[in-house]
């Protein structure tokens, strides 16, 4: 008989302990080298855990257990001979990921004038961290109707919510039970924390204690922004196969104003202060599992697309679960982005050691005073929170307007913040 212990791997550096979230097989069951047995929780991601050989497997570790890396979580009996009947664990996997995409190309080629209603049609995606979850603009549709997710069935990648998913669950109309609310029950349910959740909590409780926090706020004039989206989105999208968002044109204004006011993109490290010659921008990005902070590397280097692109990218290995530690690590800067959700102002919290984030917000219709006359624009309210013990307020201000005065005249991110004019003179 050969047993291979099975270690839990370092998930990073710093990280000392996981948390088993869930298994994914059966203590006794055969298992496949590669196919994933386990889901694990650090106080900075969920990650799978892959068997090492092929097997019966025994499991040393039960769900909600805090484990140590490099402690042995499992065993795999390798000399056990695969059942009569077993399936592969791979193959199925593989089966399972190109099964929606058979799907899709199916549907396309059946596609008809009056293909009937679209929710009798729609199957839903395979299960993931997304299921259940809506995306933003079928979110603002179902808080318009007064949908719940429950109420919708997903076939967005994932299982995610889309807003046809919407439009077609309004159209096949909704069941009297499932429109009554809340039950009333009394009940209560009590959940454990996540490594995860109890990690960020405690950091935000430290910032607050440990932080001498402000918060400075303007308003942005999006109408020059809007334009060029207006004017260059399917150029854009096009050409470099990503959509054109408001995030990469505050990305790329806060790389400018980061480096005329470099306190802001400092950190205080005991009794040092640590200034950062790039710019590692973190993009805070909802996700099943909580709030998440990939970060965007030498951003003050990238294009619009280039920026746009990597914000996708880890975007969608956050909300799927598979965003990596190293790739939410060492962040000099923070830019949040609460008015996908609808609001309207708020107080962002630093993300330690960073000493500063700048909040986004919705963009509301507004009358402001343009050359003496009254015009109604889009405008958005931002806010800058910063660690005053580093940035005073002199920079904190200059920062964000200079943020400001970049995003209402775009052209200027061509030229280092200054105007173009300007700079032909030599000015």
């Amino acid at each position: 008989m050969s047993v291979l212990e099975m270690k839990v791997p370092s998930p990073g550096e710093s990280i000392s302990e996981v948390e088993i979230a869930s298994w994914l097989v059966k203590d006794g069951d055969y298992v496949e080298k590669d196919q994933a047995i386990a889901e694990v929780d650090s106080d900075k991601a969920t990650l799978e855990l892959p068997a090492e050989a092929s097997g019966i497997i025994t499991l040393k570790a039960s769900e909600g257990d805090a484990v140590k890396v490099g402690a042995v979580v499992c065993l795999i009996d390798t000399s056990a001979a695969k059942p009569a009947g077993a399936s592969n664990g791979a193959a199925k996997k593989a089966a399972e990921k190109a099964a929606p995409v058979a799907e899709k190309v199916a549907v396309k080629e059946e596609v008809k004038p009056n293909p009937g209603p679209v929710a009798e049609t729609k199957k839903p995606a395979e299960a993931s961290y997304a299921a259940g979850h809506p995306s933003v603009s079928a979110k603002k549709m179902m808080d318009e109707n007064g949908i719940s997710a429950g109420q919708v069935n997903g076939s967005g990648k994932g299982g995610r919510i889309t807003k046809s998913d919407v439009v077609a669950a309004m159209a096949g109309g909704f069941s009297a039970s499932a429109t009554q609310g809340w039950g009333g029950t009394r009940e209560q349910n009590r959940e454990k924390m996540s490594m995860l959740r109890r990690k960020v909590a405690e950091r935000l409780v430290s910032v607050k204690n440990e932080t001498a926090m402000l918060t400075t706020f303007n308003e942005v004039d999006m109408k020059p922004i809007m334009d060029i989206r207006e004017k260059y989105k399917k150029a854009f999208a096009d050409l470099h196969q990503v959509n054109l968002g408001f995030m990469s044109f505050f990305t790329k204004a806060v790389t400018e104003a980061l480096n005329l006011f470099p306190a802001v993109n400092a950190q205080i490290d005991d009794k040092e202060i640590i200034f950062h010659d790039y710019a590692d921008i973190g993009i805070a990005v909802s996700s099943p599992k909580g709030l998440m902070v990939p970060i965007v590397r030498n951003a003050e280097r990238m294009s619009l697309a280039e920026i746009e692109a990597e914000i996708k990218r880890l975007a969608v290995k956050a909300r799927e679960g598979k965003i990596t530690p190293d790739e939410m690590t060492g962040g000099t800067f923070t830019i949040t982005n609460g008015g996908v959700f609808g609001s309207m102002l708020s107080t962002p919290i630093i993300n330690p050691p960073q000493s500063a984030i700048l909040g986004m917000h919705n963009v509301v219709e507004r009358p402001v005073a343009i050359n003496g006359k009254v015009e109604i624009r889009p405008i958005m309210y931002v806010a800058l929170s910063y660690d005053h013990r580093i940035i005073d307020g002199k920079e904190s201000v200059s920062f964000l307007v200079k943020v400001k005065e970049m995003l209402e005249n775009p052209e200027r991110m061509i030229f280092g913040g200054k105007d173009p004019v300007q700079v032909l003179l030599g000015l």
